[in-house]
């Protein structure tokens, strides 16, 4: 047994015994290694130049964007604004695509398209070019969801939970990236155009277009025509997954689904904690350049302290995904997270001189950081291994990203250029509403585990629920949520 112990400590429950594996010449464990090195670096670079094409209008605007453009400091804000407009319009287009197509060929090519967007973000002259520009990067909104449907092709229900927080880390090293990347392209000023901002989004972009023209040969579809597979692999991976999940259901759309989603306050309550969620992670990756530069440094310099509060944010969002996934518990790590990142925003407003105390000011960004990401993280993870339900489950995870983008869209309002350095609303609003996410994912992990009580009293639980052919959801009292 100690492979199994082995396997469902580091990456989820394995729902298939050491005898099975044992029994087809396949060690499950190290299955599911070389899925991770196949298929995790793949889509994680791209959700990497995903977040880094988004958030560099924050490096680039302390490097002289707003003068360049001619545009006012609530006009910039605008911009970020029509960015997310973008993002809820284009989310479900692209998710339909990619159901239509394949992961091999539509990923890559979302990821050209936003690429090629990012560049020309750069040669923009006027404001309405910039809002245009950041309307139309809003295609990268089919990356993240597209990339949490891809891993349940591959990976158990107990096994997505710490695969998807191993990608969403691909967001705080974009960041740190950014910011050695914004300091040395930064430099670039004078080279065609007066100031190097433009520089940022045109090499920037071209990196992604060139590491997604690549990505045609690296990524892959689903375990049925991977090449990678043996075909002994293949077969193990069909029958482990077909005993697991609900996905190999023949299950049809019924609008009752949809109302059980709407009615379900377990939905709502995954929507509301990336909603309090959003808000300060966005802000962050958004302004971070921007709260530090008004600490007194110059623009150089504040792009590269961007570098270590996102390197800080990359090891906590690994280290509680491994923990989270090993002690099975989700809302206490949640919300520990987002009480550290408040303790950040508190450090933040209690200075009251920033400009002479910047060292206080810059220990709060390292708190608030290593709390956001790695609470973003498993709260985006958690109604992929809750809700059970093909037609209940993609309602959810839809409520989830539009009440969460919710957040986002107030964030990019509330940094405005007067409110320097100390920025009192819109850290008030990061701090209250992080405050708000422990309450939250307390109140739902507190459901959770009263449902789990009463259903153990009612009938045993069922994991192979792909072998039950009268399978409910999550409604089936079998069923067991993580909470």
């Amino acid at each position: 047994m100690t492979e199994k112990i082995a396997v469902d400590d580091v990456g989820g429950s394995s729902g298939v015994s050491d005898s099975d594996a044992v029994g087809t010449g396949i060690s499950e464990r190290a299955l599911l290694r070389k899925l991770d090195l196949r298929l995790l670096p793949a889509v994680g670079v791209l959700y990497l130049l995903s977040f880094l094409d988004r958030s560099n209008v924050g490096n680039a605007r302390i490097e002289g964007l707003l003068a360049d453009v001619h545009m006012t400091g609530n006009q910039y804000l605008t911009g970020l604004t029509l960015y997310f407009v973008g993002y809820v319009l284009f989310e479900i287009p692209c998710n339909i695509v990619l159901k239509r197509t394949t992961p091999r060929i539509w990923l890559p090519t979302l990821t050209i398209v936003w690429g090629i967007v990012a560049t020309l973000t750069g040669i923009v002259h006027n404001l309405a070019g910039f809002l245009v520009s950041r309307f139309f990067l809003g295609t990268e909104s089919g990356l993240f969801p597209g990339a949490v449907y891809y891993f349940s092709m591959w990976y158990k229900r107990r096994e997505r939970q710490y695969r998807i927080s191993l990608f969403f880390s691909a967001a705080s090293l974009a960041g740190a990236f950014g910011g050695i990347l914004a300091y040395g392209i930064g430099r670039m000023g004078g080279v065609v155009w007066e100031n190097g901002w433009r520089w940022i989004f045109i090499l920037e972009g071209i990196l992604t277009v060139l590491v997604a023209a690549a990505a045609y040969g690296f990524i892959h579809n689903y375990p049925g025509t991977s090449k990678f597979l043996s075909d002994d692999e293949r077969k193990f991976i069909h029958q482990r997954l077909a005993a697991d999940s609900d996905a190999t259901h023949d299950e049809r759309f019924t609008w009752g689904a949809v109302v059980e989603a709407l009615r379900d306050p377990n939905c709502w309550l995954y929507g509301l904690g990336f909603h309090t969620m959003s808000l300060p992670l966005y802000t962050l990756s958004l302004f971070l350049p921007t709260i530090i530069s008004n600490l007194g440094y110059t623009a150089a310099t504040a792009q590269l302290l961007t570098v270590p509060p996102y390197a800080f944010a990359f090891v906590t969002t690994i280290a509680l995904a491994i923990i989270s996934e090993r002690l099975g518990q989700r809302a206490i790590f949640i919300g520990g997270s987002a009480i550290f990142a408040a303790i950040g925003y508190s450090i933040l407003l209690g200075n009251t001189d920033p400009v002479s105390r910047p060292g206080v000011s810059y220990a709060g960004v390292f708190f608030s950081a290593g709390g956001i990401y790695p609470a973003t993280a498993l709260v985006l993870s958690w109604p992929a291994i809750n809700v059970s339900g093909q037609t209940k489950r993609a309602i959810a995870n839809a409520m989830q990203i539009s009440i969460g983008n919710l957040g986002a869209v107030l964030g990019t309002q509330l940094y405005r250029a007067t409110d320097g350095p100390r920025f009192i609303v819109g850290h008030s609003f990061a701090l209250g509403y992080l405050l708000a996410n422990a309450i939250v994912v307390t109140i739902l992990g507190i459901r959770l585990k009263r449902e789990n009580k009463r259903r153990e009293g009612i009938v045993e639980e069922i994991k192979h629920v792909g072998e039950v052919a009268d399978w409910r959801g999550d409604s089936d009292p079998r069923w067991r949520f993580e909470y």
